[in-house]
């Protein structure tokens, strides 16, 4: 596990260290790479894990009628499309869309983000029940989707559809937010720079690009979509590409 470990190290240009001061830290605990805001003493790690019951089960779950995700990217009975999911965060999104046929790239700019789902990418691929597909399905990319010149040449073929799920600041400060998100603000905060990510998604995408919001949010970019499809807390703003 050490070679894993740096390779990790080297991948996303972390120091391996057996102590820190740091506020966040990666860990590596439980045969997994969490992260610990170390203030909260009674919280667990951040950590991607499909391997996990609650996975199994969202998976299981998982269909083209009951998935607002699969309506709004495009998936019909005979055809999947080719998605960038260009701000990947924890990889739950493209997760499920790749359960229902469709091939995914994640595109993650954080190097802490992006090391947490190549970890969970890492071991997915190792499991007997979904390893195969997630293998062939699944891919991870560090870059930032604001550069849409460096992302193009790495791909197999241009997206479909390009996936846009930018963090967005909560409406209430007292409402309950998740573990995750807690810990995700406190690293990252929020993508003050997200309204560029609609230009270069377009330039990326060769069907449509598809924006997660908040039901109480603002168009990307103000920026009117050609239509949209609603679900319990968000909505999924579809831009389409006329070719």
């Amino acid at each position: 596990m050490n070679e894993y470990l740096k390779q990790l190290s080297v991948e996303f240009g972390f120091k391996l260290v057996t102590k820190s001061d740091s506020p966040l830290q990666l860990i590596w605990q439980d045969g997994q790479l969490q992260l610990f805001q170390i203030e909260q003493k009674n919280q667990g790690g951040v950590r991607v894990d499909f391997c996990s019951s609650q996975s199994e089960y969202r998976r299981n779950q998982a269909s083209i009628k009951k998935e607002v995700i699969a309506r709004a990217v495009g998936i019909k009975a005979n055809y999947r499309p080719n998605v960038l999911d260009a701000t990947a965060g924890l990889g739950r999104d493209g997760f499920v869309l790749a359960a229902l046929g469709c091939n995914v790239t994640w595109l993650e700019r954080h190097p802490c983000v992006a090391a947490l789902l190549f970890d969970g990418l890492y071991r997915a691929q190792q499991d007997p029940n979904i390893g195969d597909w997630v293998s062939q399905r699944l891919k991870l990319i560090h870059s930032s989707a604001l550069t849409s010149e460096d992302i193009l040449p790495q791909l197999a073929q241009k997206p479909d559809v390009v996936y846009l799920d930018p963090m967005y600041p909560h409406k209430k400060k007292s409402a309950a937010v998740k573990k995750e998100m807690k810990v995700f603000q406190s690293l990252v905060g929020a993508d003050l720079d997200a309204d560029g990510l609609l230009a270069s998604a377009r330039k990326m995408a060769v069907k449509r690009v598809v924006v997660k919001r908040p039901d109480y949010a603002k168009p990307l970019n103000g920026e009117k979509p050609n239509f949209t499809i609603d679900s319990k807390k968000h909505r999924f703003d579809i831009y389409l590409i006329n070719e």
